[in-house]
C-alpha cells in the first residue's frame, strides 16, 4: 500500500544529513530541529501557531482539553472514521454524539444540524482520505450555535478549501484548531510517531502548549493546569523538515495516480471512484472506491492471490464497535456509514507507484470483478 523505502531512497542524502545533524547537536527533545520544523510548517500552512506533539491522537485530546469543556458536554463526531477521533471524546468524560456521513466519506451537514442540542459544545469534522469536509456550511452551523470546531486533518495535509468569497485555506486551519498526524504512512510522515496542532488563536495556542508540557508554562516544575506529556522529538522533526520540502510534489504525484485510476475505472459500473468536492483539493491519502454488486471480501482475496495489496478502512463504524455497545447505538442507525463499511476498498496509493505497477493493479481489479460476476 505504501513504499516508504522507495521514498527514502530518493531523498536519502537529505534525510541522513538531517539525522546526523541532530546526533551531532545532541538536542534530542525540544529546541533545535523541532523549532525549525515548527516555523517552517507555520509558514507553509500560513497559520500563526503550530504545536508539535507526540501523535495525532494526542493532538485531538489536547485540543479538546484546551477548550475547557465539562463532563457531559456533547461533541459531534462522524461514525465513519478511525476510532481515535471518538475515543478522545470518551476518554475525557465528554458525551460522544455520532452522526452519519455522505458518500464522499465526510460529515453529513443535515445530520449535524439534527444532532445539536443545548449541551453540544464542539464538532470534529474528519477530512477523510485527503479531502476536506464541507467547511463553509459547517462553520456557519458552528457560528449559529456557538460551537467549537476541531478539524481532524490527520489525512489531509496539504489540501486546501476555497470559500465562496474566494479565500483559500489549508486543511486544519479553518476551525478553532486542527490536528494532524505524522505517522509514517501519512502524506507528510516521519520515521516513527508524531503529530501537531495548528491554530490562529493565541490564547488557545498558549493553553495547548502548556497542556502538552505537563501543564507548565514559563517556569519549569510549576504546573498551572492538568496536562500530559506529548512532544515531537528532534529526530522526527528533522525528517519532517526535509519531507515538508517535497510535500507538494508528493501530493501532485498522488493526484496523478488518482486521475489514472479514475480514467481506468470509468467503464466499470461496479466501481464508484472517489467523489470530489469542488471546493476542496484532494491529496489522496487513500484512493478508496465503493464497490457495487460485487463482494468486497472476495475481490480482496482475489487481489491478494495476484499479489496486489488492498485495505479496508474502516470495516466497522464507530457506533458498531464493541467499545461503544453501551452507547445505545445499533445497526441501521447510520445507513450510509454502514454501507461504506461493507463496500469500500482502498487500492495502493503512494508517491513511488510506477505506470507498469498501476497498469497491473487496474488490470487485476477488473479481472477480479469480471471473474466474480460470472
Amino acid at each position: 500500500m505504501v513504499d516508504l523505502k522507495g521514498q527514502y531512497q530518493k531523498i536519502k542524502q537529505e534525510i541522513d544529513t538531517a539525522i546526523f545533524q541532530v546526533i551531532d547537536s545532541s538536542i534530542f527533545v525540544k529546541g533545535g530541529k523541532v523549532i525549525d520544523f515548527q516555523k517552517k510548517l507555520e509558514d507553509y500552512l500560513h497559520v500563526k501557531h503550530v504545536i508539535p506533539v507526540g501523535n495525532g491522537t494526542d493532538a485531538l485530546q489536547i485540543s479538546l482539553m484546551a477548550l475547557g469543556l465539562n463532563a457531559g458536554d456533547e461533541v459531534i463526531v462522524p461514525t465513519f472514521t478511525f476510532i481515535a477521533t471518538a475515543e478522545v471524546v470518551s476518554f475525557l468524560g465528554l458525551n460522544l454524539v455520532l452522526v452519519d456521513v455522505n458518500t464522499d466519506f465526510c460529515l453529513n451537514m443535515d445530520a449535524v444540524k439534527q444532532a445539536i442540542t443545548p449541551r453540544t459544545k464542539a464538532i470534529i469534522p474528519v477530512h477523510l482520505f485527503g479531502q476536506n469536509a464541507n467547511m463553509e456550511e459547517l462553520l456557519k452551523i458552528a457560528r449559529e450555535h456557538h460551537l467549537f470546531v476541531i478539524e481532524d486533518a490527520c489525512q489531509s495535509m496539504g489540501s486546501t478549501y476555497t470559500f465562496d468569497n474566494g479565500d483559500t485555506v489549508f486543511s486544519g486551519c479553518m476551525g478553532n484548531s486542527g490536528c494532524t498526524s505524522f505517522f509514517p504512512s501519512k502524506n507528510l510522515g516521519c520515521f516513527g510517531d508524531g503529530g501537531a496542532i495548528v491554530t490562529n488563536d493565541d490564547d488557545l495556542a498558549e493553553r495547548m502548549r502548556s497542556i502538552a508540557n505537563h501543564g507548565m508554562t514559563t517556569k519549569r516544575y510549576y504546573s498551572d493546569r492538568i496536562g500530559v506529556n506529548s512532544r515531537l522529538d528532534s529526530m522526527q522533526a528533522a525528517i519532517l523538515e526535509v519531507k515538508l520540502r517535497h510535500l507538494d510534489d508528493y501530493n501532485r504525484a498522488r493526484k496523478k495516480v488518482a486521475e489514472q485510476y479514475d480514467s481506468a475505472f470509468q467503464d466499470c459500473p461496479e466501481i464508484v471512484v472517489p467523489q470530489r468536492n469542488p471546493k476542496s483539493s484532494h491529496v489522496f491519502h487513500q484512493y478508496t472506491i465503493i464497490l457495487q454488486g460485487v463482494s468486497r471480501d472476495k475481490l480482496q482475496a482475489w487481489l491478494k492471490e495476484k499479489g496486489v495489496p488492498s485495505m479496508t478502512y474502516f470495516p466497522v463504524p464507530v457506533h458498531l464497535q464493541k467499545a461503544y455497545k453501551h452507547a445505545h447505538y445499533q445497526k441501521g442507525d447510520f445507513p450510509v456509514a454502514e454501507m461504506l463499511s461493507e463496500n469500500v476498498l482502498s487500492l495502493p496509493m503512494h508517491t513511488e507507484l510506477e505506470d507498469e505497477q498501476l497498469d497491473y493493479i487496474v488490470k487485476t481489479v477488473k479481472q477480479g470483478i469480471h471473474s466474480l460476476k460470472k
